[in-house]
């Protein structure tokens, strides 16, 4: 029987709380809200949080580089910043069209960013020069998952869809009618065999990568819309998030969900849960929410 353990709350952002994202440290992430913040926190030294930057406008999605150590920041309606984590110094910007970024994924040296307008912008790192603007509707690309197994970039669209892309040739290869409302995450398995998408629609799919991705299964996973999913570090496990306040615990293998993290139970999250993070330090997993706060949570078997 799994039990759950409130670990902590992290404080100190003064809007919804919409981005985490891994740091080079397994103790440590970052997080990114509507107030501009750019915070990295401390999972042994709880709600001691370092600022890391601080823009104009709200912040959606993050993307860490471990390499340079740096990390970009979208700042909706104009573009990225990369700041250095050493200096905590904004190295170079790029701006964009102005548009809400949904998602950064990085992949061979390029930074792949979904915006509201319909485009993927693909980016080489080094020269933050654009290498194309994947426009394959004119509705918000909401997120973005890359597999290097097959050489394919999925993205999941506010049009029910999701569209898997070569990777290479950046070309449109499949269009899957994934479901009834719009794809707010998409996650391939560690092992990449399958994707997994959750969507405004509540339900939680399964899609078969390696057959033409055709549907494995269909589970009505939430009361409300699922924001965001995250696996575990050894693959077995995942979370996904809700605006339905909760937080849910499945098994991979088969698809079971093994817990519930909610208010009524466990203190949980009074309003929308928008993003989860499975940690690497301890098995620890991090959520935040539209209540401005950051949760910590540890499993017990």
């Amino acid at each position: 029987m799994i039990q759950v353990e409130k670990i902590d709350t992290f404080t100190g952002h003064r809007d919804c709380v919409y981005a985490l994202e891994k740091s080079g440290e397994n103790h440590r992430f970052f997080s990114a809200a509507g107030d501009g913040f750019v915070v990295r926190w401390n999972l042994q030294k709880p709600d001691v949080g370092e600022m890391i930057a601080k823009v104009k406008n709200s912040v959606y999605s993050l993307a860490y580089l471990p390499k340079e150590d740096h990390l970009w920041v979208a700042q909706n309606q104009e573009g990225i910043h990369i700041i250095d984590l050493q200096s905590k110094q904004e190295l170079r910007s790029l701006k964009l069209a102005p548009a809400l970024y949904f998602d950064i994924q990085i992949y061979d040296n390029q930074a792949f960013v979904a915006g509201s307008d319909g485009i993927i912008s693909v980016i080489d790192i080094d020269t933050l020069a654009f290498r194309k603007h994947i426009k394959a509707a004119s509705v918000s690309v909401r997120c973005l998952a890359i597999n290097p197994i097959e050489r394919e970039l999925a993205a999941g669209y506010s049009d029910n869809t999701i569209k898997i892309f070569d990777l290479k040739t950046f070309e449109l290869k499949k269009v899957i009618m994934a479901h009834t409302n719009s794809v707010f995450t998409i996650k391939y398995s560690p092992d990449f065999r399958f994707l997994l998408s959750g969507s405004r629609d509540v339900r939680l799919k399964i899609w078969n990568a390696e057959r033409e991705y055709a549907l494995e299964e269909e589970i009505v996973a939430h009361t409300f819309a699922i924001n965001h999913l995250s696996f575990s570090p050894d693959g077995q496990r995942f979370v996904t998030c809700s605006m339905d306040k909760s937080i849910k615990v499945w098994d991979t293998e088969n698809m079971k969900l093994l817990k519930v993290i909610d208010r009524a139970r466990h203190a949980g999250h009074g309003t929308s849960v928008n993003k989860v993070l499975w940690s690497d330090h301890e098995g620890q997993i991090v959520s935040c929410s539209d209540d401005r706060t950051i949760s910590v949570w540890k499993l017990n078997e």
